[in-house]
C-alpha cells in the first residue's frame, strides 16, 4: 500500500495519482477498498463537482469519495489523464490536467481539459475543485439521443 511520506504538496499530489491507479488496476469501484487512497484524503475532505456534470454536486469524506469514484465509474467506461502539469505552491496546488474519456452510456469519446485547485492541510488532501472547460460537450457525450445516460448524482 501507498502512504504519504512527507506532508510536501507534490508528493502527496504524486502519492495520490499513484496510489489512484493502483485501486483503478485492483478493479476500482465496487471491486477494490477505498483504503489505498484514504490515506492521501483528510477525514473531512470536500470534492466540490461542476452541477451540470451527470455527477456533479458535492462529495464529503472518505465515504463521500468513494461514492463519488463509483458514480464516476458508472459515467465513464474509460478516463485516463494523458497529460498532467502540476503548479504547487505552499498548501495549494492547480493541477492542469487533458482527460481522454468513453462515455459508458454512449460509447462517445472526448477529449478535454481539466483544471483543479487542490488544497492540502497536515499533509492531506483537503479541498478538491475541478473546473471543466465545456462541461455541455461532457454532459452531451454521456447523454443518449432521446434519454439522459444511467449516471448517478449525489448532492448536499
Amino acid at each position: 500500500m501507498t502512504t504519504p511520506s512527507t506532508t510536501s504538496t507534490t508528493t502527496v499530489l504524486t502519492g495520490m495519482y499513484a496510489a489512484e491507479a493502483e485501486y483503478l488496476a485492483a478493479g476500482g469501484p465496487g471491486k477494490a477498498s477505498f483504503d489505498v487512497l484514504a490515506p492521501f484524503f483528510a477525514p473531512d475532505v470536500v470534492l466540490r463537482q461542476a452541477e451540470a456534470l451527470p455527477y456533479g454536486g458535492t462529495w464529503r469524506g472518505h465515504a463521500g469519495l468513494a461514492d463519488f469514484f463509483l458514480a464516476m465509474s458508472r459515467t465513464w467506461e474509460k478516463f485516463d489523464f494523458a497529460e498532467q502539469e502540476f503548479l504547487a505552491t505552499g498548501e495549494t496546488a492547480v493541477i492542469r490536467t487533458r482527460v481522454d474519456a468513453r462515455a459508458r452510456a454512449t460509447g462517445r469519446e472526448l477529449t478535454f481539459p481539466i483544471l483543479q485547485t487542490i488544497a492540502i492541510r497536515d499533509g492531506r488532501i483537503s479541498e478538491i475543485h475541478p473546473f471543466y472547460w465545456d462541461t455541455a460537450a461532457i454532459v452531451a457525450a454521456c447523454t443518449q439521443r432521446s434519454a439522459p445516460a444511467k449516471c448517478s448524482r449525489t448532492r448536499d
